[in-house]
């Protein structure tokens, strides 16, 4: 059985990491704050003190670490202890820059490009959605991982430095960010024009203008439900993300507009709660 050594388990990786060990492969975990690992030992995984101790000889090493750095530093330090014909799924979301980064570290592991769509909810049920670039000769192995992972894998290339999945990712998120975005400002309008929130999502619904996104980050800030799905931290992240990579090849004012009230809200302290929490960027002070 392929055993896998998974570097980062906080809000995605430790579902993730739990539905593979649901599917009967053998997992050692590692994160930099150990007791977000530490409970992952209860479903069978083996708990590792370094990277490069989860790493020493298994056969896939997945990575879902917050940024470029974080994943690089470890990526580099568990990719040494790989044994040879070793694959690096790397699954977080990390940019164009980081993905060369890591592939610069990967030593002899093939490099796969494999970054996720989903939230935390998507990963607890196995109902990611993967996009995935690199060989077709490591698809078999690799394929029955994504599957206890995700719902559906969408190949877009053979070479991961193309960055093929990684450039949809942030096309993608690009979407949800501005979705996201767009439905707390206009909570936060019918808010300051004393329009009731909820009659506003009502009157949306099942219309051609509605969205889930809308009903469910809708009713979040009605509730003053910011437990995180996805924290507005690591959604700023993805926003400098979007902005790297489009650099000066295209104008998205909508994205930059979204990175914006991603950091304001951030600089008002709610960097640890759902991406939801955007909504108080309209709000001045």
């Amino acid at each position: 059985m392929t055993t896998v050594a998974f570097l980062g388990t906080g809000t995605m990786g430790a579902p993730m990491a739990r539905n593979l060990l649901a599917a009967g492969f053998p997992v050692r975990v590692w994160n930099r704050t150990p007791a977000k690992a530490a409970p992952l030992s209860a479903d069978g995984a083996t708990v590792a003190d370094t990277p490069a101790e989860a790493a020493r000889g298994a056969d896939v090493l997945i990575t879902m670490l917050l940024d470029a750095a974080a994943t690089v530093e470890a990526g580099r330090a568990a990719a040494a202890e790989l044994p040879p014909g070793a694959v690096w799924l790397q699954m977080g979301t990390i940019g164009l820059a980081g993905l060369a980064q890591a592939s610069a570290v990967a030593s002899g592991a093939t490099l796969v490009d494999a970054p996720v769509v989903g939230t935390k909810l998507p990963a607890e049920k196995g109902e990611l959605v993967v996009l995935a670039a690199g060989p077709t000769e490591v698809r078999d192995r690799v394929q029955p991982l994504f599957d206890a992972v995700g719902q559906r894998t969408l190949w877009l290339g053979e070479d991961a430095e193309g960055a093929a999945a990684t450039r949809m990712k942030l096309v993608i998120n690009s979407w949800i960010l501005t979705l996201t975005n767009a439905v707390g400002e206009s909570m936060a309008l019918a808010r300051a024009l004393g329009v009731d929130g909820a009659e506003f999502l009502s009157a949306i619904s099942g219309t051609p203008t509605d969205s889930p996104y809308a009903q469910l980050k809708g009713a979040a800030i009605l509730k003053g439900d910011f437990t995180p799905s996805f924290e507005l931290r690591g959604a700023a992240k993805d926003a400098a993300l979007i902005a790297e990579a489009a650099g000066d090849s295209v104008r998205l004012d909508l994205a930059d507009a979204v990175l914006a009230r991603f950091q304001r809200a951030v600089a008002a302290g709610h960097g640890n709660e759902d991406m939801a929490a955007a909504y108080f960027a309209s709000f001045p002070g």
